[in-house]
């Protein structure tokens, strides 16, 4: 009798597994299929090329050249400012402080923290922030505020994976006259760098599908950002502009804006698991 339960357990547990497996990667196709079905009509060299021309909105002729660089550009730069601050947090209360003292516990605790805050409330401080310091909606403004929305995503991946590196290898390190720094470059990063860069992937991938971060922000333009201090267009504010309008054309064309957003992250994706497999082959030569 006991058998027999845990038998039908084991069974009905294997079909929950096995079903919320099918539910997540159908879902993934599902959304890949409805931006490509819905957006293919619309599909053109032109929407990549060029920039919204006068009525594009109302169905007239033009691409979102404007996006797609104003996006790549606003999210490569806040990813960069990102990094520039988390990869320092990550090492010091790893390297510098025990992992498990009250310090580097509150620092976990205040990124998860904010880590948990709506995009729409970086948007909003950012927003203030400009107005504080008289800056105007700009690509400066928007890598400002998408920067402070990656940055608790970026450090706690790269913590999660800079704790398991063993202590033995820092205590090597020490015992052959290594500093604290020359430990962290030379060991900590090198052995996890396969980690470091899914970590900068995720925020990447989180910031250039943000909208609501750089609606107060960045702005919008139908021009490419030529400078920091001009209005820079997303793709997602381009896809939000566009499924809001009454016109079917203008609307497909907010469904190939998605298909190419979708696109990005992928090869992104696919170049990052290259790179990471690479270095992990030459690591074990």
């Amino acid at each position: 009798m006991g058998f027999r339960r845990r038998k039908l357990e084991e069974s009905i547990f294997k079909v929950l597994m096995i079903g919320s497996t099918v539910i997540v990667i159908g879902s993934l196709l599902l959304i890949i299929a409805t931006v490509i079905v819905k957006g293919f009509p619309a599909m053109n060299l032109a929407m990549i090329t060029q920039t919204p021309k006068g009525g594009y909105y109302l169905g007239k002729e033009g691409g979102i050249l404007n996006a797609i660089v104003g996006s790549l550009e606003l999210a490569g730069g806040a990813t960069l400012l990102a990094l520039l601050f988390s990869l320092p947090i990550v090492l010091y209360i790893n390297l510098y402080k025990r992992r498990k003292s009250r310090f580097a516990v509150f620092v976990r605790f205040s990124l998860d923290v904010l880590w948990g805050i709506p995009s729409i409330v970086y948007g909003a401080f950012g927003f203030i922030l400009m107005m504080m310091v008289g800056l105007r909606t700009s690509l400066l403004a928007g890598i400002i505020a998408v920067a402070l929305l990656e940055l608790p995503i970026m450090a706690r991946a790269m913590d999660e994976v800079v704790r398991l590196v063993p202590s033995s290898l820092q205590d090597a390190s020490a015992s052959l006259g290594a500093t604290k720094l020359e430990t962290a470059v030379h060991v900590i990063v090198r052995q996890c760098l396969p980690g470091i860069i899914t970590a900068i992937l995720i925020a990447f991938g989180r910031g250039i599908g943000d909208a609501a971060s750089v609606l107060y922000t960045a702005g919008f333009s139908d021009r490419v950002p030529g400078a920091l201090l001009q209005p820079a267009a997303t793709l997602p504010l381009a896809i939000f502009f566009q499924l809001g309008t009454p016109y079917p054309e203008v609307q497909e064309r907010a469904y190939a804006s998605a298909a190419i957003l979708t696109i990005i992250i992928l090869v992104i994706s696919l170049l990052s698991r290259w790179y990471s497999r690479k270095f992990r082959k030459n690591s074990a030569i």
